[in-house]
């Protein structure tokens, strides 16, 4: 495994002050009580900003709305999954037994979720300039293009950009509740847009997933309200 990870910090093109952070980030919770749920978290902020700044300067011609649009198609799941198998991810993530035999490092969420915590991890370890600058070569060989607007828009991204259309700050989304056993997870998400005093909740098979059905249902809760 050493071998592997230091094979790995090889493609990132960095090399772990605290190795001990990289080891937490390939760790799903079906392993370990030391999982990397929390660089996840972290991780995913790094990288929403990480991205926005590449297409700021990329995009330049195009109006807030459509980078947000942009951005979306970059840092949805499937995206990060094919990143994340690109860099090898699905050798190195370490799983429970369970979640091993059922496939899991071949699973796109555990993947995508195991890329986000890996940036975190950098952000810990060296800063936010060695992440940002990680993303940026993540996505040099993802094809970036004016173009990427065209594609629909996913529930999370039609919330935020319902919100900011009305000047209004962007949702926070917070699991409430993991349920079912380590390889086979429900989460239970909540949104909520405390400038209106709503919140609703939605249920999936990933984090992403439950964000995404929280966010439709407060579409639908906005949309019927503003009718």
């Amino acid at each position: 495994m050493d071998g592997d990870l230091s094979a790995l910090q090889d493609r990132l093109q960095h090399r772990f002050a605290d190795p001990r952070l990289l080891t937490r980030a390939l760790t799903h919770r079906s392993f370990s009580s030391d999982h990397n749920e929390r660089l996840e978290f972290l991780g995913d902020s790094v990288l929403n900003l990480a991205v926005a700044a590449l297409l700021y300067g990329r995009l330049s011609t195009l109006p807030e709305g459509e980078l947000s649009r942009v951005r979306a198609n970059l840092v949805k799941q499937e995206t990060l999954h094919q990143v994340a198998v690109g860099i090898g991810l699905p050798k190195v993530i370490r799983l429970g037994e369970g979640e091993s035999r059922s496939g899991g490092n071949k699973r796109p969420s555990i993947l995508a979720d195991a890329l986000e915590a890996v940036i975190g991890a950098v952000h810990l370890d060296a800063g936010y300039g060695a992440a940002e600058a990680l993303v940026h070569r993540l996505f040099e060989a993802v094809e970036i293009t004016p173009q990427m607007p065209a594609a629909a828009k996913d529930p999370k991204t039609e919330l935020q950009e319902w919100l900011q259309g009305r000047k209004m700050k962007l949702p926070i989304y917070r699991v409430a509740a993991t349920l079912g056993a380590a390889h086979k997870q429900t989460f239970d998400v909540e949104c909520e847009v405390p400038e209106l005093g709503a919140v609703e909740r939605g249920i999936g098979a990933s984090r992403r997933a439950g964000e995404q059905a929280a966010a439709a249902a407060m579409l639908l809760n906005l949309k019927a309200k503003t009718k």
